[in-house]
């Protein structure tokens, strides 16, 4: 069993006249398209997806751009499963990485908070609308949730980047009051076009937002402050974030995607290499990006000769996806820049979303990740369709404090009590598949290993005699200092003794002068 990484698109019709667009899975080894989802056209930041986890199967939210509908589709049919009537006509959807809350905004700037599931392992489908509030002047064109679920961030066409805690939006002695902003971020000048949250438990997390304003600008959260300020020679209209926040890349209309990166090597006081961070200094800090050697310009830019509408790295960090305006994905490599494939399957619709995920074990048409034996069907039977409920279109307090729901437990195996058969053999043989090394073979390890041994020992050696001669030294140092000492012992006692035979020849002859005195004076 491998795990294999998959490439989730959503494209629209050129013009109106080309008929509906499609949701679509691809390998991203070879471009071969997996499974494809008809009938929907869902604008930008307008597709969600949740993964096939805790045993329950997936789905995939499209918001349509033309109606205030939301088709639903799992990964088990390639049929439409449900299709929502909302409040009103969306521009933007998220929804949270398990799956539990669903975000969406319109044109109005008013965002709804619907709820979809609440258990970590049984999944609790009930579309109550837990919220709705007017949060923008304008129209809200990104949401984003963090990565815990714990705020919602919304970039709008009013310049301003809204950030929304959940818990508050959920309290219910809050329900009567007008929602505030945990924090609002106001130094871009025009529409906001996307964002980005990145890693860690908010507000520890890192916020990139990106404007028409040419800017790219860099939040910090838990200070409530701009941290960098990136300006480029064009508007940005969508940017990546590397999963590990070493880079981001920023495109623009006329194709121009630039790489950013956020760290830069120096050198210290003492002439050694060093990593430091970019940026940082605050509202002050602005890095010009056209302000560069050309040299290097050329080596940070791709160009891609066309409108990109939607960028994405992948799971590993090795290679960038761009969706262009004619239905064209390319795919780069990121160290060297070099395009590595196109897939031109969906040539002349517009990529509207593109995102990268494991390829679900329950896929339509294709062989389960499962270990245990049983065919494809069987492996999707055994995987339950996650529901997904009827989102409300008002506010019902009532329905809020009955909150009747159907509850679905993930199926169980009776041999083993676990839901996937997963041998220690298989485990070890999928470690060793992706820690593998990419240059450096098995004999090279052994070769570099026993090099290493043999140095180790030469330094027990030269340690073993080095510390021979310590010890003789030492030995040296020991009897000289006390054969000096027993030395100086011996002529203080000789002194001493002649001092006190000078003192006793003395008293004698006091001793007999005093008695030829007393016999003096008898006479």
């Amino acid at each position: 069993m491998h795990l294999n990484e998959s490439i989730l698109c959503a494209t629209v019709p050129s013009t109106s006249s080309s008929g509906p667009g499609t949701l679509s899975l691809h390998d991203i080894q070879t471009g071969t398209s997996l499974a494809t989802w008809k009938q929907t056209s869902a604008g930008t930041h307008c597709t969600a997806a949740v993964q096939s986890r805790d045993g329950q199967g997936g789905f995939m939210l499209a918001a349509q751009q033309d109606k205030s509908i939301m088709n639903v589709y799992t990964f088990q049919k390639d049929q439409l499963a449900l299709k929502i009537v909302l409040p009103e006509k969306l521009t933007a959807i998220t929804v949270d990485p398990k799956g539990k809350y669903c975000a969406g905004a319109t044109a109005q700037g008013r965002i709804f908070l619907w709820e979809a599931r609440t258990l970590p392992f049984a999944v609790i489908a009930s579309g109550i609308m837990y919220n709705s509030w007017d949060a923008h002047y304008r129209q809200v064109n990104v949401l984003r949730f963090t990565q815990d679920a714990a705020a919602l961030v919304a970039g709008s066409e009013d310049s301003g980047v809204s950030v929304w805690s959940i818990p508050r939006l959920l309290d219910e002695t809050l329900q009567n009051e007008l929602p505030t902003p945990y924090c609002s971020f106001t130094d871009h000048t025009l529409p906001v076009t996307d964002v980005i949250c990145g890693v860690g438990a908010f507000p520890s997390c890192r916020i990139l937002t990106a404007s028409v304003d040419h800017t790219v600008k860099v939040w910090d959260p838990a200070s409530k402050t701009l941290l960098t300020t990136f300006y480029f020679p064009q508007p940005i209209k969508c940017i990546a974030w590397d999963p590990t926040e070493r880079l981001f890349f920023a495109a623009s209309a006329d194709g121009s995607i630039h790489q950013v990166n956020l760290f830069r090597q120096r050198e210290d006081k003492f002439s050694r290499a060093a990593m430091e961070a970019v940026g940082g200094a605050g509202v002050s800090d602005v890095i010009r990006i056209n302000d560069v050697d050309p040299k290097d310009a050329r080596k940070r830019l791709i160009s891609v000769g066309e409108t990109v509408t939607t960028m994405v790295i992948t799971l590993t960090g090795s290679m960038l996806l761009a969706g262009t305006s004619s239905g064209l994905i390319h795919i780069y490599d990121i160290a060297s820049h070099q395009l590595l494939r196109t897939l031109s399957s969906h040539k002349g619709m517009t990529v509207t979303h593109i995102s990268t995920m494991l390829r679900p074990p329950d896929l339509v048409g294709h062989i389960s990740l499962t270990l245990g034996a049983g065919s494809a069907g069987d492996a999707r039977e055994n995987i339950p369709v996650r529901p997904v409920a009827p989102f409300q279109r008002i506010r019902d307090a009532k329905a809020r404090e009955a909150h009747e729901v159907s509850l679905i437990l993930p199926h169980q195996m009776a041999s083993t009590g676990a839901f996937f058969s997963y041998s220690r053999e298989e485990l070890i043989k999928d470690h060793a598949f992706f820690v593998q090394p990419s240059a450096v073979g098995p004999e090279a390890t052994g070769v570099s290993l026993q090099s290493r041994v043999s140095e180790l020992e030469s330094e027990v050696t030269r340690l073993r005699e080095q510390l021979g001669k310590a010890k003789g030294i030492n030995d040296v140092m020991w009897e000289t200092v006390v054969q000096r000492m027993v030395a100086e012992g011996k002529e203080k006692g000789q002194d001493k003794g002649r001092e006190n035979g000078a003192g006793t020849n003395e008293d004698g002859a006091e001793q007999g002068e005093g008695g030829r005195r007393r016999k003096r004076n008898r006479t």
